[in-house]
């Protein structure tokens, strides 16, 4: 049951997607379990102030304002959240031009995660949502 009253960030990420599955459990281990990493198709998502078209086409990141970050920069926030000598990294994530090249290969990975390892046909992003 989603929890529309957290006070806390949280992922969403596409649990239809294998891929998409496991490279967000295997994060959530390396950087701690304090954030809810969460599958959208299980999460109330207007409560979080997204939809569905969106968390279909890129891994979020809500804050805790409730601002939605996406792709590349939702991963930039994880890590930055999750302090340590992740927070460097991720800050490095939000200026460009290491923003512009992180959204790149974000896209580039997101757009082929049906062949990526793990990944099957349900993994395949809608056709419209293919820049």
């Amino acid at each position: 049951m989603p929890n529309s009253s957290r006070s806390g960030p949280i992922l969403i990420f596409d649990g239809d997607c294998a891929f998409c599955t496991t490279s967000a459990r295997w994060l959530q281990r390396r950087l701690g379990g304090a954030v809810p990493v969460e599958p959208w198709q299980f999460t109330d998502l207007a409560a979080h102030g997204t939809t569905a078209e969106r968390a279909q086409y890129e891994v979020l990141w809500v804050d805790e304002a409730g601002q939605v970050h996406g792709g590349a920069q939702a991963f930039a926030r994880w890590l930055i959240h999750s302090g340590g000598w992740w927070r460097p990294v991720g800050r490095m994530f939000t200026f460009p031009p290491i923003r512009w090249v992180a959204a790149g290969v974000y896209r580039l990975i997101a757009n082929n995660r049906d062949k990526m390892p793990g990944g099957t046909a349900a993994c395949a992003l809608p056709p419209e949502k293919m820049p």
